[in-house]
């Protein structure tokens, strides 16, 4: 993030109070709200903030680093008249950042030949274009069964002590869109220095090829700027995207970092909470955030949104998770049932699902038999989970012949077809032979909703 110039800007001294991340300036006139901010120390640093409200000549400021060692009576605070911009372009790809967008390579800052808004422009809904062709992740568990479409936003909702780090990073290292232009902004939040370093690791590949931009904002930063990381993540995917001519997935974890800084705002802010004390405005800030998906007509390139989220002890039911499916266009749930049984990873394919999946797959997309054989892997694995609860009952020895079949297809569908390794890259061909490796299990009557074409090819006699 760059500094404003100083265009003879009208500096106030009048500052109030310091409450927590905000500054309370009294006798403003002409102060608008997402106005952008600069604070001079008296020792000459530079500090910057955003207008959170505006009343009757007195503005709240968010600092965008923190309020430490700043002296109220002596600071001053100058109103640009701006919402904050930053530089936008290929510069950015390549390179590590904080959450700020300041770096974090030992390069210098980060430069454009223009700026855009971090707030984002508002697109006309007439010019969105319905998200089409597959993004393809490697993972078979969600090419197969919960297609990421360009243009989509799906979560990836996760519990604490679940490899949703790993996962996310092992999407952002390995997706493609079928040999047309590709990035990945990836957008960490609150997370570890471990867990930085991780990331760092797992991209560097990536980032080498110059198809990644890295923000890291750490549980250490300060909380303000986990509210911006996400921002200035999309506003660099919007220019690569519409201007650059890419198609960019932007990965977020974890949203409920995110969240938890935007309640910390609002408790210092005084603001009446809502459910588990978070603001009423909850749904609407998401929404400023996954919305800024899609592909636009007229313009090259698309933006993909894949924010990651931990349900608080595993709820699905709690706000963050809950306003986010509201929002987005399905989920993909990982399990702990899975994670127990060593499945990486653990994706619950009966709890995922991915509403623009047949936008993406199917004859001319991904292949013909894609969207059957998703379909009948899903009905088989609803009848196993059926038949597995009958033999917690009754005992395996009193199940049908039939019965034992799906049994050891539920096996097959855990360990042969979502296991794989944490550095495989699957195209999507063998994730549909396995698919049918493991459907094969089955005898063949009962493979009803695969037409006889496709089951013919795969020579699936009948009995099995």
């Amino acid at each position: 993030m760059t500094d404003t110039p100083d265009w003879g800007l009208v500096e106030y001294t009048s500052i109030r109070e310091l409450r927590g991340p905000l500054v309370v300036v009294d006798k403003v006139e002409g102060v608008g709200w997402d106005e952008f901010v600069l604070f001079t120390l008296d020792s000459g640093e530079q500090r910057h903030g955003l207008v959170l409200d505006v009343d009757r000549g007195t503005a709240v400021v968010q600092v965008l680093e923190d309020t430490a060692e700043i002296d109220p009576l002596r600071i001053r605070a100058a109103f640009t008249g701006t919402p904050l911009r930053i530089p936008v372009g290929p510069g950015w790809l390549g390179r590590v950042c904080n959450g700020r967008g300041e770096p974090l390579d030992g390069g210098p800052p980060v430069f454009g030949s223009t700026t855009s808004a971090v707030g984002g422009n508002p697109v006309n809904p007439v010019r969105r274009e319905p998200p089409a062709e597959p993004v393809l992740t490697g993972i078979s568990a969600v090419d197969a069964l919960t297609t990421l479409v360009r243009g989509q936003k799906l979560p990836v909702f996760s519990a604490a002590g679940l490899p949703h780090l790993e996962l996310a990073a092992q999407i952002a290292a390995q997706s493609t869109a079928g040999g047309e232009p590709f990035s990945v902004v990836f957008a960490a939040m609150g997370v570890t220095h471990a867990d930085a370093g991780f990331v760092r690791d797992a991209l560097e590949e990536r980032s080498a090829a110059g198809e990644l931009v890295l923000l890291l904002n750490t549980a250490a930063d300060p909380v303000i700027e986990r509210i911006l990381t996400p921002r200035i993540a999309l506003t660099v995917a919007e220019h690569l995207a519409f201007t650059g001519g890419r198609h960019v997935l932007v990965v977020m974890t974890d949203m409920t970092s995110y969240a938890e800084a935007l309640r910390e705002v609002s408790a210092a802010r005084g603001e009446i909470p809502a459910r588990r004390a978070y603001p009423g405005y909850l749904y609407s800030d998401l929404a400023s955030l996954y919305e800024r998906c899609g592909r636009i007509r007229g313009l090259p390139g698309s933006v993909t949104v894949l924010p990651l989220l931990t349900m608080p002890a595993g709820d699905i039911t709690h706000p963050v998770p809950d306003l986010t499916g509201y929002i987005t266009e399905g989920q993909v749930v990982l399990s702990r049932e899975m994670h127990a049984k060593g499945v990486y990873p653990p994706v619950d394919a009966l709890s995922s699902l991915s509403r623009l999946m047949r936008k993406g797959a199917g004859p001319g997309r991904t292949r013909d038999d894609h969207l059957d054989v998703a379909a009948q892997l899903l009905a088989a694995l609803a009848r196993a989970r059926q038949v597995r609860e009958l033999a917690d009952l009754i005992g395996q020895a009193a199940l049908s012949p039939t019965d034992r079949r799906y049994l050891a297809f539920d096996e097959a569908f855990a360990h042969g077809f979502v296991d794989q390794r944490r550095d495989e890259r699957r195209t999507l061909e063998q994730t549909l032979e396995r698919a049918w490796q493991v459907l094969l299990t089955l005898p063949r009557s009962q493979l009803s909703m695969l037409p006889a074409e496709f089951l013919d090819a795969h020579a699936a006699p009948e009995g099995g």
